[in-house]
């Protein structure tokens, strides 16, 4: 129903020409030097943070892949925390500025 030619022909409609083949040709591509190297830091990563009960954020990790002589850069431990989910560190959720969507004890 929906192909790769049909979208080109609307985007390129649009003023912005690409060619079916650059689709194809960035589907066969291999991976690149980033994306093998993320592969590489992701089991490391997730051991670094469960070895330190998941409270380490990207700083402490940072330092801690730094210690183990991991060179790592920040964006790599972004890309890599897919084991990790985000904590809320306050006591409630808070609100927003809309009144509509606050709670009484908020006072706006």
């Amino acid at each position: 129903m929906f192909g790769v030619e049909p979208i080109c022909t609307t985007l390129t409609s649009a003023g912005v020409p690409i060619a079916p083949s650059t689709f194809y040709a960035a589907r066969t591509r291999p991976p690149s030097a980033r994306a093998v190297r993320d592969e590489e830091l992701k089991p490391v990563i997730a051991r670094v943070h469960q070895e330190n009960y998941g409270v380490y954020g990207i700083r402490k990790m940072h330092a801690q892949l730094n210690r183990e002589e991991v060179l790592a850069g920040c964006c790599h431990i972004i890309t890599g925390a897919s084991p990790r989910t985000s904590t809320r560190r306050t006591r409630s959720p808070r609100c927003s500025r809309l009144p509509t969507r606050c709670s009484p004890r908020c006072g706006r």
